[in-house]
């Protein structure tokens, strides 16, 4: 029997090998200065490293994209899941996809020369908002499923709260990504991530009461 890799099973291997060239890349020229290694939550660095540190920290999220994805992949092939649970899972493997492979690329561009301990801050925001923006593009067209969206106990017990939910999530994520993007770099750094975080927090807790408002007027919900 031939095995054939699927298009997202292709992906997959693509991300992880980019993502290990560029962990090989970092540790052998990357800048030989300190690189910003972890943020506070107003955006100042508060842990700092060497190229080793980075491309170390580039190599573990590479086999986080590998565990998730193959686990995914392994999943689809093996349980035969149903249409949903199978779209599901092609979702959520690009998501992973798509947020590992934006995080990988966070420390590589620190680890460069051009880039200061000023716009280390800056560019941490503009890189979580991207990856907002991105996960809200796909959010409001996950179906019910056991791994990704807006899941709560009543969106889990009503088609119609998921659907509403789901859509609103991706809606608020997409176009809060996108203004933030600009944002943070004009913007005191400090100000910019106090402002995404209070965002990404009020957008959770909205989210979740619409779920709840949208199942309380559902004739077909389940009671929880």
């Amino acid at each position: 029997m031939t095995f054939k890799l699927t298009r997202m099973e292709t992906a997959a291997g693509v991300v992880v090998l980019a993502q290990l060239a560029l962990a090989a890349y970092v540790a052998r020229f990357g800048t030989t200065g300190p690189v910003p290694m972890h943020f506070d939550l107003a955006g100042n660095v508060d842990r700092w490293g060497d190229r080793a540190d980075a491309a170390n920290f580039i190599l573990i999220i590479a086999a986080v994209t590998a565990a998730c994805a193959g686990f995914m992949a392994f999943s689809l092939r093996r349980d035969n899941p149903d249409a949903a649970r199978k779209r599901g899972l092609t979702l959520g493997m690009g998501l992973v996809l798509a947020v590992t492979g934006a995080v990988a690329l966070l420390p590589f561009t620190l680890a460069t020369p051009v880039f200061s301990a000023a716009q280390a801050g800056k560019l941490g925001g503009a890189f979580l908002c991207l990856i907002l923006a991105v996960v809200g593009a796909v959010l409001g067209k996950v179906p019910p499923n056991a791994l990704v969206g807006v899941r709560t106990p009543w969106s889990l017990t009503s088609r119609l709260a998921w659907d509403r939910s789901n859509r609103l999530a991706g809606r608020l994520f997409f176009w809060g990504g996108l203004i933030g993007l600009p944002v943070t770099f004009l913007l005191p750094t400090q100000l910019a991530m106090g402002g995404v975080t209070t965002a990404v927090l009020l957008i959770g807790v909205y989210v979740v009461f619409e779920s709840w408002r949208v199942w309380r007027t559902d004739p077909d919900r389940r009671v929880v």
